[in-house]
């Protein structure tokens, strides 16, 4: 066989594997956007709270004018842009028709607090304006911020707290102010206060916080100062102290007696 016959023996079989991997390119574009692999099922899970049917509506809207071989995430994003509730989508497809979209709430944590008006906000200071603010522990603030972000620098620590508190105590958690003198200070339910100090190692300190709280000897404490999570104090305030003397001396008046105990 000749030089000149080898290159165009080389030259059609290169134009033929061209044209078969063109022919299934076109083929394969073909099928992704076909209505042989459209989406006609949508499963969504992880959606709660007021604002939830029109999420609902919005992904299941965008998902179904797509293909199992062809999600476009972004267009998912975009539909629940308005919802700043949704911080994450996991999409998975079922071939040739099904598609389950998993939504990753921001739950609400803390209600800022400014002139009778309350906003929730996440734990990385995102605001829910819509999400209810009734069972939330508050945390007062001079003036509520505009925009979707909390930025001063005190209001997202106390969010971070709120964040890095245990399941168990949330519920029990009423108010989270900022001190001078004690820095970060929750206010427990029928508890104490928890001085935490600055916004550093807050998962230590609270389980230095817990711990204390289960132990019998802080029965009675009005105040667990937490700022070194590895030498926790807790005692009675002056002002607790003094709110019981007067606790006692009006029951005594009425005949009932008693004295303050202290741990």
């Amino acid at each position: 066989m000749t030089v000149k016959r080898r290159i165009g023996l080389r030259v059609k079989v290169a134009i033929a594997v061209l044209a078969t991997l063109a022919l299934l390119g076109g083929a394969w574009l073909w099928l992704r956007d076909s209505p042989l692999v459209a989406v006609r099922r949508v499963s969504i899970t992880g959606v709660y709270g007021p604002d939830a049917g029109r999420i609902r509506s919005a992904l299941r809207l965008a998902a179904l004018n797509m293909t199992t071989l062809d999600v476009r995430q972004n267009e998912l994003r975009m539909a629940v842009a308005p919802y700043p509730i949704v911080k994450h989508l996991r999409v998975s497809t079922q071939f040739p028709h099904g598609m389950r979209i998993d939504v990753v709430e921001q739950l609400p944590l803390g209600a800022l607090v400014a002139g009778g008006q309350e906003v929730a906000a996440s734990g990385d200071g995102t605001l829910l304006r819509d999400s209810p603010t009734a069972s939330l522990p508050t945390i007062p603030v001079a003036s509520l911020p505009g925009g979707s972000q909390v930025t001063n620098g005190a209001v997202l620590d106390a969010l971070a707290l709120l964040a890095a508190a245990p399941s168990r105590l949330v519920s029990h958690i009423t108010q989270v102010t900022t001190s001078s003198a004690y820095g970060l200070v929750v206010q427990l339910r029928s508890g104490p206060s928890i001085y935490f100090g600055d916004g550093t190692d807050l998962y230590a300190k609270w389980v230095s916080a817990t711990d204390v709280l289960a132990d019998p000897s802080s029965a009675g404490a009005s105040y667990i100062d937490v700022n070194d999570p590895a030498s926790p104090v807790a005692g009675v305030s002056e002002q607790a102290v003094a709110a019981a003397g007067l606790a006692t001396t009006g029951s005594s008046a009425n005949g009932l007696g008693g004295a303050p105990s202290a741990p």
